[in-house]
């Protein structure tokens, strides 16, 4: 199989996806987590985070911020320069969401960039911190699935977003061990 039948099975899966996403009625309290987690991820939970871990992150807190802050900024980097490469267009721009009324950030899908920050934090902090690591990644995954619950990406898009910040972070936390 080529690539181009891959990348074509992979879209048709992410468009059946949206369709049931879309038309899906989620219950409240679903729907008031999803809301929730997209907020934070818009950055306030790991200012916040980040805020903790300098007050009382022990003597590995300035290596562990400088760890997250360098796999969220080279993050935030390749998200902007990627999603203007592929010039995917986002699930809400496709086909209306049934209750989810946000408007997306940007007009472009690929890959999450919410998702990018969200596991570069994860694992960048729960390396220096490992009793943090199943917080971190609640929400990191709480983030993820509201994403494509809210109709602002595809499975794929968060998929990405998870690999790619997910390396970024363990990178980033190996670079600080050492320094």
């Amino acid at each position: 199989m080529g690539a181009e039948a891959v990348i074509r099975m992979v879209e048709a899966g992410d468009h059946r996806l949206m369709r049931r996403v879309n038309r899906w009625r989620a219950p409240r309290w679903l729907r008031l987590w999803m809301i929730a987690a997209t907020r934070g991820g818009d950055g306030w939970l790991w200012y916040a985070m980040g805020l903790v871990v300098s007050l009382a992150g022990g003597p590995e807190r300035f290596r562990a911020i400088g760890a997250a802050a360098a796999a969220v900024g080279v993050g935030i980097a390749a998200f902007i320069r990627l999603k203007r490469a592929f010039g995917r267009k986002r699930p809400c721009a496709l086909e209306p969401h049934c209750w989810a009324t946000l408007l997306p950030p940007d007009q472009f899908s690929f890959p999450s960039g919410h998702t990018i920050t969200a596991f570069a934090m994860t694992m960048s902090l729960g390396d220096f911190y490992h009793a943090m690591l199943p917080g971190l990644f609640f929400c990191a995954v709480s983030i993820a699935l509201s994403r494509i619950l809210l109709g602002m990406h595809f499975l794929s898009d968060v998929i990405a977003g998870a690999v790619l910040g997910g390396l970024l972070g363990y990178a980033a936390a190996g670079l600080f061990h050492v320094v």
